[in-house]
């Protein structure tokens, strides 16, 4: 069954054009489900029956899966056996009424004011790591640009003069956004000071930031350094690179921004998704409200 899946990938990968991270996630909910399916129902790929998924699903459940992770799982495997069908491999397609759970869309969670000045004055910007530190912080929550997007930037991409950010987003789709005086401030002295001492002598990389080797950062050294700055900042609730690209969207609308314009800037092919963030605002809003109001 592994084979198949490995098929599948390259199928998704070459004649999809699927993202990295799009492959990734298959990858990992494929060989978890493959591996339960031969030892667990001992069926081969064409063999699998719609009563051998759902048990799948049960698995993952009592496992204190999330719906939304079941989901996920759900609209893996479907693509999964609509290729082996296409392939001639399978004749049937098991997942045919197989509901996918519902589930109600949690708010995202943000940094207040406070945290989010104590996480950009975390960095040492005495040392070349700590200023391209500060220029990643500052450019994502100026910005608000997805962790992969943060990554990709090269040199190029960022317009000193013209203050803005070019990046490319899900799908291949390329945005312009404002990166703000601070965020520039702290690019520009990290291009100066900081990334001279990073580029290695024998790999000339034109990525914006690097590692300690000299080679592009990867998002799991993104990860790690902002662990290390949340803590340095002693903030306690869980910070992930989203949850900078929550705040920056979340602080735009409560200063009075458009949503439209902040959909542009996330780069949201729905402005649905978006919405979620007027929720956040409202929330918020009735916290203040219920704290200070002397009749709440």
């Amino acid at each position: 069954m592994n084979d198949h899946v490995t098929d599948f990938l390259h199928f998704s990968l070459v004649e999809k054009g699927l993202s990295d991270n799009t492959i990734s996630a298959y990858r990992r909910d494929l060989r978890h489900y493959a591996d339960y399916m031969e030892k667990v129902e001992q069926v081969s790929a064409p063999d699998i029956q719609r009563l051998h998924i759902l048990h799948f699903l049960e698995q993952l459940k009592s496992q204190g899966k999330s719906p939304k992770t079941i989901a996920r799982h759900i609209s893996t495997i479907r693509s999964f056996h609509h290729f082996l069908i296409q392939d001639r491999i399978s004749t049937h397609d098991p997942t045919h009424h197989i509901e996918t759970p519902k589930s109600g869309r949690s708010l995202p969670k943000v940094l207040n004011m406070e945290e989010t000045e104590a996480l950009l004055a975390a960095p040492d910007t005495t040392v070349p790591l700590g200023m391209r530190d500060k220029a990643m912080i500052e450019l994502m929550y100026a910005s608000g640009l997805r962790v992969s997007e943060l990554t990709a930037l090269n040199k190029e991409d960022v317009h000193l003069t013209m203050g803005f950010v070019r990046c490319v987003g899900k799908g291949g789709k390329e945005r312009i956004i404002p990166a703000g005086s601070h965020a520039l401030e702290a690019i520009e002295r990290y291009l100066q000071s900081g990334r001279p001492q990073l580029v290695s002598a024998k790999r000339r990389d034109e990525a914006l930031f690097l590692n300690h080797y000299g080679q592009r950062l990867t998002r799991q050294g993104f990860w790690k350094v902002l662990k290390a700055l949340a803590k340095k900042a002693t903030i306690e609730k869980e910070l992930t690179p989203h949850t900078i690209r929550h705040s920056f969207a979340t602080h735009l609308l409560e200063n009075g921004a458009d949503l439209r314009a902040v959909q542009e800037m996330l780069g949201h092919a729905d402005i649905s998704t978006t919405q979620i963030y007027t929720h956040v605002t409202k929330t918020r809003l009735k916290d203040v409200y219920s704290q200070f109001h002397p009749r709440a």
